[in-house]
Protein backbone atom coordinates (compact mmCIF):
# COMPACT_ATOMS: atom_id res chain seq x y z
CA UNK A 1 0.00 0.00 0.00
CA UNK A 2 3.04 2.51 0.90
CA UNK A 3 0.83 5.02 1.97
CA UNK A 4 1.61 7.14 5.13
CA UNK A 5 -0.79 8.12 7.92
CA UNK A 6 0.50 10.50 10.62
CA UNK A 7 -1.46 9.84 13.83
CA UNK A 8 -2.26 12.90 16.42
CA UNK A 9 -3.14 11.59 19.92
CA UNK A 10 -2.16 12.54 23.17
CA UNK A 11 -3.54 9.47 24.69
CA UNK A 12 -1.21 6.45 25.03
CA UNK A 13 -3.64 3.85 25.01
CA UNK A 14 -5.71 4.84 22.23
CA UNK A 15 -2.74 5.88 20.78
CA UNK A 16 -1.40 2.63 20.84
CA UNK A 17 -4.88 0.75 19.40
CA UNK A 18 -5.28 3.21 16.35
CA UNK A 19 -1.92 3.06 15.09
CA UNK A 20 -2.14 -1.16 15.56
CA UNK A 21 -5.22 -1.37 13.40
CA UNK A 22 -4.13 1.26 10.68
CA UNK A 23 -0.67 -0.67 10.60
CA UNK A 24 -2.34 -4.27 10.76
CA UNK A 25 -4.66 -2.44 7.70
CA UNK A 26 -1.13 -2.15 5.35
CA UNK A 27 -0.17 1.50 6.46
CA UNK A 28 2.91 3.20 7.30
CA UNK A 29 1.87 4.88 10.66
CA UNK A 30 3.43 8.04 11.97
CA UNK A 31 2.60 8.18 15.74
CA UNK A 32 2.68 11.79 17.21
CA UNK A 33 1.44 12.38 21.20
CA UNK A 34 1.19 16.04 21.17
CA UNK A 35 0.18 18.87 18.47
CA UNK A 36 4.03 20.59 18.19
CA UNK A 37 5.30 16.90 17.55
CA UNK A 38 2.55 16.14 14.92
CA UNK A 39 3.42 19.45 13.56
CA UNK A 40 7.23 18.44 13.56
CA UNK A 41 6.43 15.29 11.88
CA UNK A 42 4.26 16.46 8.98
CA UNK A 43 7.22 19.48 8.19
CA UNK A 44 9.82 16.53 8.18
CA UNK A 45 7.70 13.47 6.46
CA UNK A 46 4.91 14.89 4.08
CA UNK A 47 2.50 11.82 4.94
CA UNK A 48 -0.71 11.11 2.84
CA UNK A 49 -2.97 11.84 5.58
CA UNK A 50 -3.40 13.16 9.01
CA UNK A 51 -5.73 11.50 11.53
CA UNK A 52 -5.79 13.61 14.79
CA UNK A 53 -7.74 13.97 17.98
CA UNK A 54 -9.22 17.37 19.00
CA UNK A 55 -7.81 17.40 22.57
CA UNK A 56 -4.11 17.10 22.62
CA UNK A 57 -3.04 19.51 25.82
CA UNK A 58 -0.66 21.26 23.97
CA UNK A 59 -2.72 22.35 21.19
CA UNK A 60 -6.34 22.46 19.81
CA UNK A 61 -7.00 20.11 16.91
CA UNK A 62 -8.97 22.36 15.23
CA UNK A 63 -5.90 24.99 15.11
CA UNK A 64 -4.03 22.39 14.53
CA UNK A 65 -5.98 21.69 11.18
CA UNK A 66 -5.80 25.02 9.97
CA UNK A 67 -2.24 25.32 10.11
CA UNK A 68 -2.33 22.22 7.65
CA UNK A 69 -4.20 23.32 5.48
CA UNK A 70 -2.23 26.44 5.66
CA UNK A 71 1.18 24.44 4.54
CA UNK A 72 -0.71 21.67 2.33
CA UNK A 73 -4.12 22.46 1.41
CA UNK A 74 -4.36 18.74 -0.81
CA UNK A 75 -3.49 16.81 2.21
CA UNK A 76 -6.57 15.24 3.89
CA UNK A 77 -7.03 15.50 7.68
CA UNK A 78 -9.48 13.36 9.56
CA UNK A 79 -10.75 14.56 12.98
CA UNK A 80 -11.46 12.68 16.01
CA UNK A 81 -12.59 13.51 19.06
CA UNK A 82 -14.82 11.92 22.79
CA UNK A 83 -16.53 15.47 22.84
CA UNK A 84 -17.92 15.73 19.20
CA UNK A 85 -20.73 18.20 18.67
CA UNK A 86 -22.28 19.48 15.58
CA UNK A 87 -21.07 22.23 15.70
CA UNK A 88 -17.90 21.04 16.64
CA UNK A 89 -18.40 18.93 13.22
CA UNK A 90 -19.62 22.11 11.04
CA UNK A 91 -16.66 23.98 12.20
CA UNK A 92 -13.92 21.16 11.19
CA UNK A 93 -15.21 21.22 7.72
CA UNK A 94 -15.58 24.63 7.83
CA UNK A 95 -11.62 24.23 8.38
CA UNK A 96 -11.17 21.64 5.74
CA UNK A 97 -11.04 18.42 7.62
CA UNK A 98 -11.94 15.63 5.43
CA UNK A 99 -14.23 13.51 8.40
CA UNK A 100 -15.28 13.59 11.49
CA UNK A 101 -15.47 10.90 13.85
CA UNK A 102 -16.49 10.63 17.39
CA UNK A 103 -15.09 8.22 19.78
CA UNK A 104 -15.65 5.03 20.45
CA UNK A 105 -15.68 4.48 16.96
CA UNK A 106 -14.57 0.69 15.47
CA UNK A 107 -11.67 -0.14 13.68
CA UNK A 108 -13.66 -0.68 10.32
CA UNK A 109 -15.03 2.55 10.42
CA UNK A 110 -11.77 4.33 10.79
CA UNK A 111 -9.94 2.40 8.05
CA UNK A 112 -12.93 2.98 5.51
CA UNK A 113 -12.64 6.62 6.24
CA UNK A 114 -9.05 6.65 5.53
CA UNK A 115 -9.11 4.93 2.36
CA UNK A 116 -11.57 6.85 1.22
CA UNK A 117 -9.48 9.92 1.88
CA UNK A 118 -6.45 8.17 0.63
CA UNK A 119 -8.55 7.83 -2.65
CA UNK A 120 -9.64 11.20 -3.35
CA UNK A 121 -6.19 12.23 -2.47
CA UNK A 122 -5.22 10.10 -5.48
CA UNK A 123 -7.52 11.58 -7.78
CA UNK A 124 -7.11 14.92 -7.83
CA UNK A 125 -3.11 14.28 -7.76
CA UNK A 126 -4.20 12.32 -10.96
CA UNK A 127 -6.07 15.26 -11.96
CA UNK A 128 -3.32 17.47 -11.45
CA UNK A 129 -1.03 15.24 -14.04
CA UNK A 130 -3.62 15.62 -16.56
CA UNK A 131 -3.68 19.34 -16.26
CA UNK A 132 -0.03 19.39 -16.43
CA UNK A 133 0.14 16.87 -19.77
CA UNK A 134 -2.32 19.19 -21.19
CA UNK A 135 0.42 22.08 -20.67
CA UNK A 136 3.35 20.56 -21.88
CA UNK A 137 1.51 18.64 -25.10
CA UNK A 138 -1.27 21.91 -26.06
CA UNK A 139 0.97 24.98 -24.57
CA UNK A 140 -2.18 25.06 -22.70
CA UNK A 141 -3.12 25.96 -18.90
CA UNK A 142 -5.87 23.79 -18.52
CA UNK A 143 -8.10 24.53 -16.29
CA UNK A 144 -7.50 26.46 -12.70
CA UNK A 145 -9.72 25.42 -9.80
CA UNK A 146 -9.75 25.55 -6.07
CA UNK A 147 -13.89 24.38 -6.03
CA UNK A 148 -14.79 21.30 -5.07
CA UNK A 149 -17.14 21.47 -7.92
CA UNK A 150 -14.35 21.38 -10.48
CA UNK A 151 -12.25 18.88 -8.75
CA UNK A 152 -14.68 16.57 -8.76
CA UNK A 153 -15.29 17.49 -12.55
CA UNK A 154 -11.25 16.83 -13.39
CA UNK A 155 -11.53 13.86 -11.28
CA UNK A 156 -14.64 12.97 -13.93
CA UNK A 157 -12.35 13.90 -16.83
CA UNK A 158 -10.22 12.10 -15.63
CA UNK A 159 -11.96 8.74 -15.86
CA UNK A 160 -13.54 9.48 -18.75
CA UNK A 161 -10.49 10.05 -20.87
CA UNK A 162 -9.55 6.58 -20.53
CA UNK A 163 -12.75 5.53 -22.03
CA UNK A 164 -13.70 5.80 -25.91
CA UNK A 165 -17.37 7.04 -24.72
CA UNK A 166 -18.97 9.69 -26.42
CA UNK A 167 -18.57 12.99 -23.83
CA UNK A 168 -21.22 15.64 -23.74
CA UNK A 169 -19.79 18.97 -22.10
CA UNK A 170 -22.25 21.59 -20.87
CA UNK A 171 -21.96 25.24 -19.79
CA UNK A 172 -22.23 28.89 -20.27
CA UNK A 173 -19.89 30.46 -22.75
CA UNK A 174 -16.26 31.23 -21.56
CA UNK A 175 -15.86 28.64 -19.37
CA UNK A 176 -13.77 26.59 -20.58
CA UNK A 177 -15.45 23.86 -22.58
CA UNK A 178 -12.75 23.37 -25.43
CA UNK A 179 -10.24 23.48 -22.97
CA UNK A 180 -11.76 20.32 -20.73
CA UNK A 181 -11.82 18.72 -24.56
CA UNK A 182 -8.82 18.73 -24.52
CA UNK A 183 -7.82 17.74 -21.51
CA UNK A 184 -10.07 14.32 -22.04
CA UNK A 185 -7.98 14.24 -25.77
CA UNK A 186 -4.39 14.95 -24.55
CA UNK A 187 -4.79 12.45 -21.64
CA UNK A 188 -7.06 9.52 -23.68
CA UNK A 189 -5.26 6.26 -25.59
CA UNK A 190 -5.98 8.75 -28.65
CA UNK A 191 -3.70 11.47 -27.57
CA UNK A 192 -1.28 10.17 -30.61
CA UNK A 193 -3.97 11.27 -33.20
CA UNK A 194 -5.16 14.69 -33.77
CA UNK A 195 -7.88 16.63 -32.06
CA UNK A 196 -10.03 18.30 -35.05
CA UNK A 197 -12.42 21.05 -33.11
CA UNK A 198 -14.99 22.27 -34.93
CA UNK A 199 -17.52 25.23 -34.40
CA UNK A 200 -21.11 24.35 -35.41
CA UNK A 201 -22.37 27.75 -35.28
CA UNK A 202 -19.86 29.31 -37.59
CA UNK A 203 -20.53 27.05 -40.65
CA UNK A 204 -23.48 27.43 -42.51
CA UNK A 205 -26.29 24.69 -42.88
CA UNK A 206 -25.53 24.92 -46.20
CA UNK A 207 -22.02 24.00 -46.21
CA UNK A 208 -21.61 22.10 -42.70
CA UNK A 209 -22.65 18.62 -43.88
CA UNK A 210 -19.70 18.98 -46.31
CA UNK A 211 -17.47 19.93 -43.99
CA UNK A 212 -18.56 16.81 -41.34
CA UNK A 213 -18.64 14.97 -44.02
CA UNK A 214 -16.59 15.59 -47.10
CA UNK A 215 -17.82 15.53 -50.84
CA UNK A 216 -16.65 14.12 -54.43
CA UNK A 217 -15.88 15.70 -57.31
CA UNK A 218 -18.77 17.20 -59.16
CA UNK A 219 -21.17 16.61 -56.34
CA UNK A 220 -22.84 20.24 -56.11
CA UNK A 221 -21.51 23.64 -58.16
CA UNK A 222 -18.25 24.42 -57.14
CA UNK A 223 -16.57 20.61 -56.35
CA UNK A 224 -14.41 20.63 -58.49
CA UNK A 225 -11.94 17.84 -56.32
CA UNK A 226 -12.46 14.97 -53.68
CA UNK A 227 -12.35 16.92 -50.47
CA UNK A 228 -12.40 14.93 -46.76
CA UNK A 229 -14.54 16.05 -43.94
CA UNK A 230 -13.39 16.70 -40.38
CA UNK A 231 -14.83 13.20 -39.76
CA UNK A 232 -11.74 11.77 -41.52
CA UNK A 233 -9.50 14.51 -40.78
CA UNK A 234 -9.76 13.33 -37.00
CA UNK A 235 -9.33 9.90 -38.16
CA UNK A 236 -7.49 7.88 -35.29
CA UNK A 237 -7.66 11.05 -32.93
CA UNK A 238 -11.11 13.01 -31.70
CA UNK A 239 -13.51 14.99 -32.86
CA UNK A 240 -14.72 18.51 -30.91
CA UNK A 241 -18.32 19.64 -32.14
CA UNK A 242 -18.51 22.61 -30.28
CA UNK A 243 -21.77 24.46 -29.96
CA UNK A 244 -23.50 21.45 -31.29
CA UNK A 245 -26.94 22.78 -29.97
CA UNK A 246 -26.52 25.19 -33.01
CA UNK A 247 -26.45 21.98 -35.64
CA UNK A 248 -29.63 21.81 -38.37
CA UNK A 249 -32.09 19.13 -37.77
CA UNK A 250 -31.07 17.53 -41.06
CA UNK A 251 -27.28 17.60 -40.47
CA UNK A 252 -28.65 15.87 -36.73
CA UNK A 253 -30.02 12.90 -38.71
CA UNK A 254 -26.49 12.17 -40.65
CA UNK A 255 -24.71 12.74 -37.77
CA UNK A 256 -26.52 10.32 -35.25
CA UNK A 257 -25.91 7.39 -37.96
CA UNK A 258 -22.69 8.69 -38.07
CA UNK A 259 -21.95 8.26 -34.59
CA UNK A 260 -23.91 4.79 -34.43
CA UNK A 261 -22.51 3.13 -37.79
CA UNK A 262 -19.17 4.76 -37.11
CA UNK A 263 -19.62 5.48 -41.12
CA UNK A 264 -19.90 8.36 -43.06
CA UNK A 265 -21.17 8.90 -46.75
CA UNK A 266 -19.61 12.11 -48.32
CA UNK A 267 -21.99 13.96 -50.65
CA UNK A 268 -22.28 12.84 -54.04
CA UNK A 269 -21.05 9.52 -52.96
CA UNK A 270 -22.49 6.09 -52.96
CA UNK A 271 -20.09 4.20 -50.99
CA UNK A 272 -19.65 4.60 -46.93
CA UNK A 273 -16.67 5.11 -45.62
CA UNK A 274 -15.60 3.59 -42.00
CA UNK A 275 -14.10 6.20 -39.54
CA UNK A 276 -12.43 5.49 -36.37
CA UNK A 277 -12.80 8.81 -34.14
CA UNK A 278 -13.62 9.63 -30.82
CA UNK A 279 -17.15 12.20 -30.36
CA UNK A 280 -16.61 15.16 -27.99
CA UNK A 281 -18.95 17.60 -28.06
CA UNK A 282 -20.14 21.05 -26.26
CA UNK A 283 -22.79 23.36 -25.73
CA UNK A 284 -23.96 26.49 -24.02
CA UNK A 285 -27.35 26.11 -24.76
CA UNK A 286 -30.12 23.91 -22.85
CA UNK A 287 -30.44 20.70 -25.04
CA UNK A 288 -33.50 19.73 -22.54
CA UNK A 289 -35.06 22.88 -23.68
CA UNK A 290 -34.91 22.36 -27.52
CA UNK A 291 -35.59 18.78 -27.63
CA UNK A 292 -38.76 19.99 -26.11
CA UNK A 293 -39.43 22.77 -28.81
CA UNK A 294 -38.01 20.28 -31.65
CA UNK A 295 -34.85 21.98 -32.39
CA UNK A 296 -32.90 18.85 -31.25
CA UNK A 297 -33.36 15.44 -31.76
CA UNK A 298 -34.04 13.37 -28.41
CA UNK A 299 -32.09 10.23 -29.38
CA UNK A 300 -29.20 12.16 -30.48
CA UNK A 301 -29.03 13.68 -27.34
CA UNK A 302 -28.47 10.32 -25.82
CA UNK A 303 -25.35 9.11 -28.23
CA UNK A 304 -23.87 12.59 -27.03
CA UNK A 305 -24.36 12.44 -23.73
CA UNK A 306 -23.16 8.89 -22.22
CA UNK A 307 -20.53 11.00 -20.31
CA UNK A 308 -22.25 14.24 -19.57
CA UNK A 309 -20.15 16.88 -18.03
CA UNK A 310 -21.00 20.17 -16.81
CA UNK A 311 -18.89 23.24 -15.90
CA UNK A 312 -20.19 25.66 -13.49
CA UNK A 313 -20.07 29.50 -14.37
CA UNK A 314 -17.48 31.45 -12.70
CA UNK A 315 -19.84 33.39 -10.63
CA UNK A 316 -20.64 29.99 -8.69
CA UNK A 317 -17.22 29.11 -7.75
CA UNK A 318 -15.46 32.51 -7.38
CA UNK A 319 -13.32 30.96 -4.36
CA UNK A 320 -11.30 30.10 -7.87
CA UNK A 321 -10.95 33.94 -8.77
CA UNK A 322 -7.84 34.63 -7.13
CA UNK A 323 -5.72 31.66 -8.56
CA UNK A 324 -7.32 32.61 -11.79
CA UNK A 325 -6.06 36.23 -11.26
CA UNK A 326 -2.98 34.70 -10.65
CA UNK A 327 -3.12 32.50 -13.52
CA UNK A 328 -3.71 35.44 -15.74
CA UNK A 329 -1.03 37.51 -14.21
CA UNK A 330 1.79 34.98 -14.85
CA UNK A 331 -0.02 34.36 -18.80
CA UNK A 332 0.46 38.27 -19.32
CA UNK A 333 3.77 38.08 -18.06
CA UNK A 334 2.89 40.75 -15.71
CA UNK A 335 5.58 42.80 -13.45
CA UNK A 336 6.63 40.99 -10.04
CA UNK A 337 5.04 43.58 -8.56
CA UNK A 338 1.83 44.29 -10.18
CA UNK A 339 -1.11 42.47 -7.95
CA UNK A 340 -5.20 43.51 -7.51
CA UNK A 341 -6.20 45.05 -4.02
CA UNK A 342 -8.13 43.29 -1.67
CA UNK A 343 -10.99 45.47 -2.53
CA UNK A 344 -11.00 44.76 -6.19
CA UNK A 345 -10.63 40.96 -5.64
CA UNK A 346 -13.73 41.28 -3.52
CA UNK A 347 -15.50 43.44 -6.24
CA UNK A 348 -14.87 40.87 -8.39
CA UNK A 349 -16.29 38.05 -6.30
CA UNK A 350 -19.22 39.65 -6.29
CA UNK A 351 -19.74 40.44 -10.15
CA UNK A 352 -21.95 37.88 -12.10
CA UNK A 353 -19.55 37.36 -14.94
CA UNK A 354 -21.66 37.03 -17.98
CA UNK A 355 -18.48 36.11 -20.23
CA UNK A 356 -16.85 33.89 -16.93
CA UNK A 357 -13.03 32.95 -17.50
CA UNK A 358 -13.13 34.60 -21.21
CA UNK A 359 -14.29 37.84 -19.71
CA UNK A 360 -11.84 37.70 -16.47
CA UNK A 361 -8.80 36.91 -18.82
CA UNK A 362 -9.74 40.11 -20.88
CA UNK A 363 -10.47 42.12 -17.99
CA UNK A 364 -7.09 41.06 -16.11
CA UNK A 365 -5.22 41.39 -19.46
CA UNK A 366 -7.00 45.41 -19.71
CA UNK A 367 -5.73 45.85 -16.10
CA UNK A 368 -2.33 45.15 -16.65
CA UNK A 369 -1.99 46.99 -20.00
CA UNK A 370 -3.79 50.48 -18.62
CA UNK A 371 -2.53 50.42 -14.61
CA UNK A 372 -1.18 53.70 -13.66
CA UNK A 373 0.66 52.09 -10.17
CA UNK A 374 1.50 48.36 -9.56
CA UNK A 375 -1.62 47.93 -7.26
CA UNK A 376 -4.97 47.58 -9.34
CA UNK A 377 -8.03 48.64 -7.56
CA UNK A 378 -11.55 48.31 -7.52
CA UNK A 379 -12.57 51.01 -9.91
CA UNK A 380 -9.71 49.92 -12.22
CA UNK A 381 -11.78 47.23 -13.07
CA UNK A 382 -14.45 49.14 -14.71
CA UNK A 383 -17.14 45.90 -14.52
CA UNK A 384 -20.40 46.88 -15.59
CA UNK A 385 -22.74 47.80 -13.25
CA UNK A 386 -20.83 47.16 -10.42
CA UNK A 387 -21.22 50.96 -9.98
CA UNK A 388 -24.78 51.07 -9.06
CA UNK A 389 -25.06 47.09 -8.25
CA UNK A 390 -26.66 47.27 -4.50
CA UNK A 391 -26.51 43.93 -1.99
CA UNK A 392 -30.21 42.08 -2.47
CA UNK A 393 -29.88 40.82 0.64
CA UNK A 394 -28.93 41.41 4.37
CA UNK A 395 -28.92 37.81 5.69
CA UNK A 396 -29.33 37.63 9.69
CA UNK A 397 -27.99 34.19 10.84
CA UNK A 398 -30.11 33.51 14.43
CA UNK A 399 -27.78 32.08 17.41
CA UNK A 400 -29.32 28.67 16.82
CA UNK A 401 -27.90 28.94 12.99
CA UNK A 402 -29.95 28.08 9.93
CA UNK A 403 -29.94 25.48 7.17
CA UNK A 404 -28.27 26.71 3.62
CA UNK A 405 -30.08 24.33 2.02
CA UNK A 406 -33.86 25.45 2.95
CA UNK A 407 -32.93 29.34 2.37
CA UNK A 408 -32.54 28.11 -1.22
CA UNK A 409 -35.17 25.61 -1.70
CA UNK A 410 -37.51 28.63 -0.09
CA UNK A 411 -35.53 30.94 -3.03
CA UNK A 412 -36.41 27.88 -5.60
CA UNK A 413 -40.12 28.07 -4.50
CA UNK A 414 -40.49 31.66 -4.65
CA UNK A 415 -38.97 31.78 -8.02
CA UNK A 416 -41.07 29.17 -9.74
CA UNK A 417 -44.29 31.58 -7.91
CA UNK A 418 -43.16 34.92 -9.44
CA UNK A 419 -42.61 32.72 -13.09
CA UNK A 420 -46.40 31.36 -12.96
CA UNK A 421 -44.28 27.60 -12.56
CA UNK A 422 -42.29 28.35 -15.75
CA UNK A 423 -39.21 26.81 -15.16
CA UNK A 424 -37.15 29.10 -17.77
CA UNK A 425 -37.90 32.37 -16.10
CA UNK A 426 -37.42 30.90 -13.14
CA UNK A 427 -33.77 30.24 -13.93
CA UNK A 428 -33.61 33.28 -15.62
CA UNK A 429 -34.60 35.08 -12.30
CA UNK A 430 -32.41 33.09 -9.65
CA UNK A 431 -29.61 33.78 -12.47
CA UNK A 432 -28.85 30.14 -13.02
CA UNK A 433 -29.14 28.40 -16.45
CA UNK A 434 -32.51 25.75 -16.70
CA UNK A 435 -30.72 22.56 -16.13
CA UNK A 436 -29.18 23.55 -12.91
CA UNK A 437 -32.57 24.82 -11.91
CA UNK A 438 -34.06 21.17 -12.61
CA UNK A 439 -31.10 19.32 -10.71
CA UNK A 440 -32.22 21.71 -7.98
CA UNK A 441 -36.16 20.67 -8.32
CA UNK A 442 -35.23 17.00 -8.13
CA UNK A 443 -32.67 17.43 -5.62
CA UNK A 444 -35.23 18.98 -3.27
CA UNK A 445 -38.41 16.78 -4.37
CA UNK A 446 -40.56 19.76 -6.11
Amino acid sequence: MDQTILLIDDDPSLRRVTEYNLSARGFTVLAAESGFQGLEFFKTHHPDLVVSDVKLGDMNGLDLLEQIKQESPDTPVIIMTAFGSIEMAVQAMHKGAFNFITKPFDRDTLILSCEKALELTGLRSQARLLAHEVNRLTGTKGIVSASSAMKELLETASRAANSEATVLISGESGTGKEVLARLIHQNSPRHKGPMVAVNCAAIPATLLESELFGHVRGAFTGAVKDRKGHFMTASRGSLFLDEIGELAVEVQVKLLRAIQERQIQPLGSEKATKVDIRIIAATNLDLQERISNGDFREDLYYRLSVIPLFIPPLRERIEDIPALVSHFLKKFDAPADVCFSRQALNQMKTYHWPGNIREMQNIVERCIILRKTPLIEAADLNLPGMETRTSVLDPVIPDEGISLEAIEKAYVIKALEKAGQNRSEAARLLKIPRHVLLYRLEKYNL
